[in-house]
């Protein structure tokens, strides 16, 4: 099943703006793929597990 990963989220130690580092699959992202983001302001990275069930 393929899931929506959106592009940025707001990175919970500052507040700032993370880019996600991942690339899209060919087949797109599905259920337990990790997701890596970096923020732009106080450089932290965050390695995110989604799924559909949870994150709906």
């Amino acid at each position: 099943m393929e899931i929506t990963v959106p592009e940025t989220i707001v990175c919970v130690d500052c507040g700032g703006q993370c880019h996600r580092l991942t690339y899209i699959p060919e087949d797109g992202f599905s259920d337990g793929d990790v997701v890596a983001y970096r923020c732009e302001d106080c450089l932290d990275r965050w390695d995110l597990v989604f799924d559909s069930e949870t994150d709906a």
